[in-house]
Parts: C-alpha cells; structure tokens; sequence
C-alpha cells in the first residue's frame, strides 16, 4: 500500500534504534508542550536528526545480536521499557494525558536526567559493552512507564497489553530470527482519540517531495478532512489492512467506511505515481542538459499526468522540438520577452538574417517570436488556472456522432448498439458515467466521433483577460507588436490550451466513470458474497443442458459429495429421468434443488415447477431457487477445482459448485476470479489494474469481517484474510496438518512466515471454535494451565524458548475482540460482574445493558483508558453468540415452486423479484419469466429504500427482494420495464 521502498523504511527504524537515549533526551524537551496537546499527532520528527548520529557505530556490527539474546532475561518491568520505546516511534497519537497524575511528571524528569548522566559516561568511556547501556536505558524507561509516563502518546489499550507485549518480547518464535527492530515495531497499537488539529498534517513527509502538499491536495480531492487524511496515509504507510482499519482504528478515520477509505487510498496512490513520474522526468531532462529553473518549477507544480505530459511534451527524447523551440534555438527568446517587458526598445530588424533560415525575413521573425509567445502562455499557472475556473462556470459539453468509415468496416449490429450516441450532445457537468464508457467503447471501436465543444465566448474572454492583465507589455507597444501578441494569444488557445482542456475534461470524465463503475462493481460484488448462507441443508446442484444433459450434484449439510448424475430432461426422455430424479431425492432426503442460470435454465426451471405443482415428489416438499452460475465453468477447470475434486468430470464440478453457492455463497465465490463473477458494468473498458486492485480489496474485507474459523476453514478462504496471503495460508494449512488444531490465537506465531505485522492484522478475524478446543483438548492429557504442546523446532538448532509451550484455550479467541485489546475486555467483563464462560449468552447482554444504562458507553471507555470505537467492539464481541455471522442480516435465495412466463405480464401488475444487478443506469431484477426486468435508475429514490433493514449503501445490490410494478412490455426485443414500489 505504500509506495515507500522496504529498503528505506527499514533503514530509518535503524536509524531510530540505534540511539534510544537520544530519542530519550529529545522527549524531555517536548514533554511539557504535549501535556498541553495531548492529541496532537507526534510523528517521525526524530527520525531526521538521528539519520546521521548511528554512523560512528557501524563498526561494530556483529554485536548487535548479542543483545538479542539477553533480551529474553529481561525483568517483566524492562518488557514495559521496551513498549514505551515503541510508543515513541509510533506515528499514531492516542489517549489523554489527563489520565496521568501529576506526581509520575516529576518522576518522569529525574529519569531523564539520570539517562542524560549515564550517555555522558558512557560517552567518556567508549570501551564499555553495548548490553550494559541497553540494560541501563530500558531499565530507565521501565520506571518512565511506572511512573506513568508524561508523554501523550500512550495506546489506548496500552493497560491491556503489557501482559501480550510481555510474550511476544519472551516468545522468540513470533520473529523467526528477524532484527529487534521489527520486533519492537509490532507492539504499536496506534488506536486513540480523533486528531482534529490539521497542522498535524504539515508532519506527514512524503520520499518525493513536490511543490504541493500530499495531504492537502488528498483532502480536496476526496472531500475529507485534513487531520483523517493525515491519519489514513500514516497507517497505510505502516502496512495496515484495510479491513483492520475499518475496525480496530475507526478514531483515526472519523468512521469512514470502507469504499471511501479505499477511494482515498486509490488517490493517494495515483499522486504518488505522479510525484513519482515527475521525479523520474527531471531527472532524465536533466540528464539531456535541458533543465532550466523555470521548466523545474513547472514539472513540480504538475498534479496531474495531463499537466505533466502538457509541461513535458517537447522535451521528449526523439522529439523534433516544438515550433516555439525551434524559435529559441535560432535566438528569438529575448525579442519575445522584450516585447513583454520593455516594447519600446524591440526593433524585430535587427534580427534579420538573409542566410539563415527561419531568419530571413520580417515575417519569419515575427511567426518565430509568435511560437515562444504562445508556448509562454500556454505553460503559465496563472493562465491555466484562469481558463480553467472559467471553463467551470461556462457550458462546456461533449459530442458524439457517427463516424465516416465506421459502415464500411464495422458490423452493423455493432453499430445499432450505439444508436442513442450516433447524434449526441450533452454538458459535461450532467453527462453520466455509463454514457461517458458507453462512448468511449464507440469511439474505440470506430464507430463514433467524439469531440469536446468550448464556445467562442470562452476563447473571446480568455483572451480579453490576458491583454488586459496577465500578458499586458510592460509599456507602449507598437500596432504591429500588439498584433503578434493577440496572434499568439489566438495561437496559444487554439493550437496548445484547447487540446489540453480536451484532453484533461475526457481524462476526468474517463477516470471518474471508471471509478463509479469499479465501486459499482464492488458494491454489487459485497453484496452477493454477504447472500445470507442456507446452512443444514442437503441441496441438489443442477448445471442445465441440452445436449451433453443436466448434470447434478447431492452435497450434505456440510459441502460434502454424496453423488453425482447426468440426466437428460430435454431430449424426450424427461418423463424416464424424472423417476431417477425422484429416487436422488427421496434416498438423501434432499429437499432443495439449486438450478444455475445458464444455458437451458428456462426449460430446467419448467420442468421443475411443473413436477413441482403435480406433487411428484411426495412426500418431500421439493422447492427450488435460480441461482448465478457465473464463473462456475472457470472454477470447474482450475488447478483450485482439480485438488479440491480430484477425478471427478469439470462438467459435474460446475454442479457442485452451484450448489455450494446456496450453501455458503462466501466460501465458493471466493474461488473464482471476482471479475468473472458477472455482476459488473463496462468492466472490459476500465482500468484492469484499479478494478482487480478493488475487487480484490472486497474479498478481502467480506471474508475478514464474516471471520474464518482456523481449524476447519479452507486455504482459498484463508488467504483472502487481511494479512495473510497464498503463501502464509499455506503455511497455516500445513502446520494444522502437521501439529493438530490451534489452541488459541497466540499459537498462530509459531507458523513460519508469520511475522508480528501478519499476527496484527489477522488476529482479530480468525476464529478458534471453543467447542471444538473443548473436544480436542479432551485427548489429551491436560495440565492445570492448559494443553502442552510440543515444539517442533527442537530438533533443527538450539531453541531460545522452552521445548514445552503451555497454551491454554481463551474463549475471546471466538470473538471479534482483537487480542491487543483483551485485556481492556477482561476488566469490562469484571466490572459488568460477568466471566469467560458467559460470553454470548443472554445473561451477559442483559448485564452490559445495565451498565451501559446507568453510565453511559464514553464515560465507561474513559474509566477503562480506552476509546469509545475499542469498547463497541468489545460489547459487540461479548454480546454475539458464539456462532454469530452477520450474513444473516442479508437476503436469502428466493425459493420458489411455480414459475411465471412473459407472455402472462401484464402492463400494472405488481410482483416480487430479487435484484440480479446493479448498473449505473438501472436496476436488473428477476421477476421470474426468464428475462430480468429493469428499474431505471430514476424510478430508485430514497423514499423507496429500506429504512429498518441495516443497509451497506443506498443503492439496491444483488440478491435484495423488491416489490415492482410493470410500467411496459417489449416482447419482440424481450425487454421489461419496471417501477420500484419498495424493497422487502
């Protein structure tokens, strides 16, 4: 997520490392401002100055890891020293320093003297080791944090993880031999208080510096406040997820959601491709000699990389110049700025060379001049800024019509699909993003012409204004001299400014219709990933055919094959098939059929129905659901597919999988590509880095937030969990193979690859099921603490920690409490008179409502030195039964045992369908006659929406019920038009 190199990050923590008691020093003088502002953020200010103190040690390096090894001796209270170490070089400001008393503040500057004494001894004595003056300095900060600490910059759930810092420092396995540094690092918790101080902002330092500020031009773009951005760019800069964002540092991001979140993250990425752009063209115009003060101003300026390509163009290598080049190289610079600056003494004469060429002549010397004139406008801030404020409130619009050769080469069914844009027009300002992809797709297949209309009195007033002020000669100006000035204004406009506002309208329109069609995308996408699963059901897949027949598949309760058939229903053999059917049915008591939507699906869904209403299948109560079938036929030849299903047929495969997507629709999509999932618009026409990026990002935030239990979940769905990737997942596979199921979540550090950063994000979304611990730990013989676990490392190389780790069961390990704030929810539960055992039950919700009646949720956060955003998720974590999935608030398939035909609709009549998609333009329902119906997008307004149901976004997505009413019928071109009544 950052685009800072790992290489310079680990360096500065280097830098920062190798001199604590500076950073100890530096503290003391800025203690007394942060009891004053105590949310104000501290960031990295430290890290410049201690750049180049570490120098004079490199020669010692070897060592460095001597003190590693004594670092596990350390008392319990040097554990604490270590944390306040990390809390200096967190970036994150977090809770009040009121909660300190006044007696720790003392205390805290007779510490700092003494650590002042003890560098300048160690100063004298340059011979005296190294792990005396860490023991000294960590022992100094140790009672730094006794004392209180005067510092702000105290995690919020700092009180709650001195004992989980204290095993991470004691486990060496959590860091597989990587540097103390890292090590350190993963202690920081930056949870806190909003930063409401915007020149908080002005601290965030970026690796490629501009003439513009990051965090400035972020917050225009995005519309967010200066001190959230600030925030957001600091956490992504520390690797965090965006699922852990979202829900374990909801402060630092005023409760942004997680599309706006990923819309900031996308625009941060984008300027620093810029930034980055322009920092690899100064360079190279550098390199060619070229560079002046000016044009680096210019270059520097640049936000865009339609500003960037305008400023860089004639320097291009390869180029020929441009004509305003062409005019410098022959020596006509300084008549064109003498005729700004003093006209009176310009004599164009002078400059007439009968053997030069492009010198020769009067008018060769005045077009010349004109060239350097009209590139100097047209490179100027000012004047940009001008024509382009005032093509804001002018009406600039965008026109499309048929192009000439698009009959000769193109199909004409390929034409008639652009009928509406064959003779177009429209504002820029109101024209919809599906219009704007729609004639790009045109203009890119040849088929249309699209150009941008600015009327002349733009152009008429552009120019009035730069006579007037900015172009102005400085002094009486000769007829003829003002002439070539207003032909170089002309020049300047038509030849250089209006290609580039062409340019930069279609690229802003271009980007912003991507963008809305990717969130679109995504939106459509969350919203069938979170369908509500139909658990404890044994379902019948169908994957519809003619030819090659219906393929079925029976899978149990638990997504387990019990069989798989082909029967062939359209061939005048379904009255012989459907005896087979019913055996299928009767012998696994399976009551659900699940039919994909494909080829055939109509007939599949008729013959169903009708054996359906016949009560053929008595005494079961058969009923069945359409469902997408979607990138079943990718999955079903796939590598994934091929292990998960070893020998069975790709065609049955396609059964299975449409089966499983009622079952537990999360856990089987999430093995196809989301772009292949069908719930997109223009998605071949957009970015296909942004829209992967995006979708992606979805997954990954609906698998986290549902929660994976660890001992039972498959690899697919692990490596979709914010923190963990294809190969961690396998890794967490292969250790569960190999050594049994997860205690508790602090086992998880034991797998290889899984560092400190990994731990942090992931630890929140991982379950560990309590009964099926509780059933475990029952085959073994069972200490008083808890289940001893062998190490299996004993045997490769001498072990720093001990042979037999005791790991005992915690019943927060189910919850979506993360373990950084545990023990912040152990004193939560004790205060509420609640324990472990009741987690989830209806004694512990009633007992946290009591409490939060009489006391209120901030004054009971403030009690326990925590953040009112940590303690809901605490309560929401102590209050869900164990087996809670937050699913269950969205739609489940609709079953059905009829069906509907189209030639049955009638203009008025009102009926119930479920969403199929969502597009910029309207909304696609199934209404149940074979072809989906559309509400435009005009007849969805807010009055119509849901209000009771928790809503993720006021559009409708897919797999939502709706009550609709038919507005017209086209049966010739099957088309459906409907009006959104309400949702159900």
């Amino acid at each position: 997520m950052s685009s800072l190199p790992r290489r310079a990050k680990l360096k500065v923590q280097t830098a920062v490392s190798k001199d604590e008691c500076s950073s100890l020093s530096e503290l003391s003088s800025a203690s007394e401002e942060d009891d004053k502002e105590d949310s104000i953020w501290e960031p990295q200010k430290k890290v410049p100055r201690s750049r180049k103190q570490p120098v004079p040690k490199e020669t010692k390096p070897k060592r460095v890891p001597r003190v590693k090894k004594t670092t596990p001796k350390i008392s319990d209270g040097l554990e604490e020293g270590v944390n306040v170490k990390e809390e200096l070089n967190s970036s994150v400001a977090i809770a009040d320093a009121d909660l300190e008393d006044r007696k720790s503040e003392l205390d805290t500057v007779q510490i700092l003297k003494a650590v002042k004494t003890k560098r300048k001894n160690s100063a004298r004595s340059p011979s005296a080791p190294r792990t005396k003056k860490l023991k000294v300095e960590e022992t100094n900060k140790d009672s730094h944090v006794e004392a209180g600490s005067s510092t702000t910059e105290t995690p919020s759930t700092s009180t709650g993880l001195e004992g989980a810092c204290k095993k991470e420092k004691n486990e060496e396995d959590f860091t597989f031999g990587q540097s103390p540094i890292k090590k350190i690092k993963t202690v920081t918790c930056p949870q806190g208080q909003p930063v409401k101080c915007p020149g908080s902002a002005d601290s965030v330092k970026e690796e490629v510096e501009m003439n513009w500020d990051i965090v400035q031009v972020l917050s225009e773009r995005t519309n967010i406040e200066l001190w959230v951005c600030a925030n957001i760019i600091r956490l992504f800069n520390d690797d965090n997820t965006i699922p852990f964002i979202i829900r374990y540092r909801k402060e630092l991001i005023n409760n942004l959601d997680a599309d706006s979140l990923r819309e900031v993250q996308q625009t941060l990425e984008e300027l620093r491709a810029v930034a980055k752009k322009v920092h690899s063209t100064v360079q190279k115009i550098k390199k060619d000699g070229k560079m002046s003060d000016c044009l680096l101003k210019a270059l520097l300026n640049c936000k865009t990389f339609e500003e960037l390509e305008h400023v860089s163009a004639p320097y291009k290598t390869g180029s020929k110049g441009t004509k305003a080049q062409r005019a410098k190289q022959l020596g006509l610079e300084g008549a064109a700025r003498t005729l700004l600056e003093n006209p009176v003494e310009l004599n164009l004469l002078s400059y007439i060379k009968p053997s030069v060429k492009g010198l020769s002549t009067l008018q060769d010397i005045e077009t010349g001049v004109q060239h350097i004139l009209a590139d100097m406008i047209a490179k100027d801030r000012d004047t940009l800024d001008f024509i382009r404020n005032l093509c804001q409130i002018r009406p600039i619009s965008i026109q499309s019509c048929l192009a000439k050769v698009s009959s000769k080469k193109v199909n004409e069914k390929d034409v008639d699909k652009f009928l509406l844009y064959q003779n177009f027009s429209c504002y820029i300002r109101n024209i919809h993003h599906h219009q704007i992809l729609a004639i790009n797709r045109g203009e890119n297949l040849k088929i249309l012409t699209v150009k941008v209309n600015i009327p002349d009195g733009v152009k008429n007033e552009f120019c009035r204004w730069c006579i007037q002020n900015r172009w102005r000669p400085r002094g009486f100006a000769r007829p003829e001299l003002m002439k070539i000035l207003h032909t170089s204004l002309d020049d300047s406009f038509k030849r250089l400014i209006y290609p580039l506002l062409c340019r930069e309208f279609r690229g802003k329109l271009t980007s912003d219709a991507e963008k809305e069609s990717v969130m679109m995308f995504g939106r459509n996408l969350r919203q069938l990933l979170l369908t509500s699963p139909v658990p404890g059901r044994t379902l019948m897949g169908v994957d519809p055919g003619y030819k090659h027949g219906c393929k079925l598949a029976i899978i149990s309760p638990t997504s387990q094959i019990l069989h798989t058939d082909v029967v062939y229903l359209h061939s005048g053999q379904g009255f012989r098939e459907a005896e087979k059917i019913k055996r299928l049915l009767l012998n696994f008591n399976c009551s659900t059929v699940v039919i994909g939507n494909g080829t055939a699906c109509r007939e599949t869904e008729a013959y169903f129905a009708d054996l359906i209403m016949k009560n053929y299948f008595a005494p079961l109560d058969v009923v069945y659901c359409i469902v997408s079938e979607a990138g079943a036929s990718i999955y079903s030849v796939s590598p994934e597919a091929n292990k998960e299903m070893p020998g069975l047929d790709p065609n049955l495969r396609s059964a299975v999988s449409i089966a499983r997507r009622v079952q537990d629709p999360l856990a089987e999509l999430v093995k196809i590509e989301p772009k292949h999932i069908g719930v997109g618009m223009y998605q071949h026409d957009v970015s296909q880095i942004l829209l992967k990026a995006t979708l992606d990002s979805i997954v990954e935030e609906c698998v986290s937030f549902v929660g994976v239990d660890i001992n039972i979940c498959s690899e697919v769905l692990l490596r979709h969990i914010a923190g963990l990737n294809a190969n961690r997942a396998k890794n967490i596979i292969e250790w569960r193979e190999k050594n049994g199921p997860f205690i508790n979540r602090e086992h998880l550090k034991k797998v290889k690859g899984l560092g400190p950063k990994s731990f942090q994000q992931c630890a929140g979304f991982i379950r560990i099921n309590q009964d099926y611990i509780r059933t475990f730990c029952s085959q073994y013989t069972e200490s008083p603490t808890g289940v001893e676990v062998t190490d299996e490392k004993q045997g490769k190389k001498k072990s720093k920690t001990p042979v037999n780790v005791v790991l005992k069961p915690n019943p927060l390990d189910q919850t979506c409490i993360h373990p950084e704030s545990y023990s912040i929810a152990m004193r939560f539960l004790s205060s509420v008179g609640g324990t472990l055992c009741e987690i989830g039950k209806p004694e512990i919700q009633q007992k946290i409502n009591s409490l939060l009646g009489k006391e209120g949720i901030q004054k009971i956060a403030e009690g326990l030195q925590t953040t009112v955003h940590t303690l809901q998720v605490i309560i929401d974590g102590l209050s869900q039964p164990e087996s809670f999935d937050f699913r269950t608030d969205f739609d489940k398939p609709d079953f059905k045992r009829s069906i509907v035909c189209l030639e049955d609709l009638q203009v008025g009549t009102i009926l119930t369908g479920k969403v199929q998609n969502a597009t910029l333009f309207g909304i696609f329902v199934d209404i149940g006659v074979g072809k989906a119906g559309l509400i435009p997008i005009r007849n969805v307004t807010e009055a119509k929406l849901s209000k009771t149901k928790k809503r993720r976004s006021l559009g409708l997505g897919p797999g939502e019920r709706v009550e609709v009413r038919v507005v017209n019928i086209d049966i010739p071109r099957s088309r459906i038009t409907l009006d959104l009544i309400r949702v159900l």
